[in-house]
C-alpha cells in the first residue's frame, strides 16, 4: 500500500509541477500588449483555476478507489484471484485472435 501512495504523491507533485510552470508562463507574458496573448493569458488563468480545484478532488477520489479495492481483495482474496484470472483469459483471448 506504501507503494501506491507514493505513486499518488509523485502524480500530485507532477501536476502541482505543471500548474507551477503554467502559472510561471502567464506571469511572464503579463507584459505583452497583443490582444492574442492576453486572450491566451486569461484562458490559461482561468484553467488553471479550475485544474487547481480539480486536482484535490480527484486526488481524493483516487485514494478512496484504492483503499476500497484494497478492503475487497483483503474481505475476499479469492473474489479478486478468480477475477484476476477471468480477465486474464479474455484478455490473452483477445490478444490471440487476428
Amino acid at each position: 500500500m506504501a507503494s501506491k501512495q507514493d505513486n499518488v504523491k509523485a502524480m500530485s507533485q507532477e501536476m502541482q509541477t505543471i500548474i507551477e510552470h503554467a502559472r510561471a508562463l502567464v506571469d511572464a507574458t503579463s507584459g505583452e500588449v497583443d490582444d492574442r496573448i492576453k486572450a491566451a493569458r486569461a484562458a490559461l488563468q482561468e484553467r488553471l483555476v479550475a485544474t487547481r480545484g480539480g486536482v484535490g478532488e480527484l486526488e481524493e477520489r483516487l485514494l478512496e478507489t484504492v483503499e476500497s479495492a484494497d478492503q475487497f481483495i483483503h474481505v475476499k482474496p479469492y473474489y479478486a484471484i478468480g477475477g484476476t484470472f477471468i480477465a486474464g483469459l479474455f484478455l490473452g483471448w483477445f490478444m490471440s485472435r487476428k
